[in-house]
């Protein structure tokens, strides 16, 4: 998934409490988790670690991996920020830890790639989509979330079967995440549409009247405005487009899998975005849903929470097909899983190259509320390659 930097701040990352149990270090399988609880990233890895924990706490109370490994964390907060993000994954490194868990976002995730290639250790972005992550961050470097070019080819593809034939682009070149409307672009030029425009904007922007005014000026209006803006740009956007009395069809990404989504009103109503999961009747996200609802004594909120739940998974198979807690050997078992049970979907990475094959929803805003448009398998000759920035 995404989302911006904070500046810089130098210092030792903050320690968290660890949980957990722990055990002899022959039986123990020993997670750093370096992720984002205050700062930008904190409302997508907040919930990430939500799902984290209750997975990691189920597996344990019954008897761990294969019923004998127990999982045990050493948790800090990188606040956001890529330093914070390196100096944490170092001194993980440094504490012998045998997987890495990295922010959300590919950003900060790419400033601790090197070090935890250099000391063979698999790491996992908690939900950034770039598909570049993997191919810049090396053979040790996995993401745990549809591709932002796999998100752009379900979302182009819908829009198009839909009628829409023209569409206008707004994102941001401040991050990786942010560019994935132009993925979009590619898909549905491909397919035939036509982009009529494309406008750019900064992450800490709240006015967007620039950008609404010329869009608004358009004619014809374009059938479709697709961005991966999210919080605080989409809500002050949607707001003011809405505002403007441009009624166009907007179509957004994960990023906008929120609470504030949902709270936005009339603005935010017919939103369409694509996400990792919709929990369907009797699907394995339900039964996520009830159960954090169970654990967490509120609902769910958000897709990250199962995504969190789905990480444990995908790293506890890596363990069992392994055979053992050794870096290396994870690494190499990972890079050939296959059909994952996760509770947003299947998951595989064989043959991935480090971005996972697994289900893209596209759901659409309606009173307030998710409605499910659709759970559909992207056309493989359709999905852009990774843009390298």
């Amino acid at each position: 998934m995404k989302k911006f930097l904070t500046p810089l701040i130098l210092g030792t990352a903050l320690a968290l409490p660890a949980f957990g149990a722990a055990s002899a270090a022959d039986d123990t399988l020993t997670i750093g988790v370096a992720t984002a609880q205050t700062g930008s990233l904190a409302p997508f890895d907040g919930p990430v670690i939500e799902g984290f924990k209750i997975a990691v706490d189920e597996i344990n109370e019954a008897g761990g991996i294969d019923g004998k490994i127990k999982i045990e964390t050493i948790d800090k907060d990188v606040r956001s920020d890529a330093a914070q993000t390196s100096i944490a994954t170092q001194e993980l490194v440094d504490a012998g830890v045998d997987v890495l868990v990295l922010p959300c976002d590919a950003d900060p995730a790419f400033a601790a790639a090197s070090i935890s290639g250099a000391a063979q250790i698999p790491a996992f972005s908690t939900c950034a989509s770039s598909p570049t992550l993997p191919v810049m961050g090396g053979d040790y470097m996995f993401a745990n979330f549809p591709g932002d070019n796999v998100q752009a080819t379900v979302s182009a593809k819908w829009a198009f079967d839909q009628g829409h034939r023209s569409a206008y682009l707004l994102y941001s070149p401040d991050t990786q995440y942010t560019t994935l409307p132009l993925y979009f672009g590619d898909v549905f030029e491909a397919l035939g549409g036509k982009i009529l425009g494309k406008a750019t904007y900064k992450l800490d922007q709240q006015d967007f009247s620039a950008e609404v005014t010329k869009i608004k000026a358009l004619d014809p209006q374009p059938d479709v405005i697709m961005t991966s803006a999210y919080e605080p740009n989409f809500p002050a956007f949607i707001k003011q487009l809405r505002a403007a009395g441009v009624t166009s069809q907007v179509i957004g990404s994960d990023g906008i899998d929120s609470p504030t989504t949902f709270s936005l009103g009339e603005a935010a109503e017919g939103v369409v975005f694509s996400t990792a999961g919709h929990p369907t009747a009797g699907s394995p996200l339900e039964k996520f849903n009830k159960l954090y609802e169970e654990k967490m004594g509120k609902k769910s909120e958000t897709v990250f929470n199962a995504i969190g739940y789905d990480l444990v998974q995908v790293i506890a198979a890596a363990v069992k097909e392994a055979g053992t807690t050794d870096s290396v050997a994870l690494r190499d078992a990972i890079a050939n899983l296959e059909n994952v049970q996760g509770a947003t979907s299947l998951i595989t990475y064989k043959g991935t190259m480090g971005m996972p094959v697994r289900e893209v929803s596209l759901v659409r805003v309606k009173g307030g509320e998710r409605e499910l448009v659709g759970q559909p398998s992207p056309d493989a000759d359709l999905i852009p390659a990774p843009r390298m920035q």
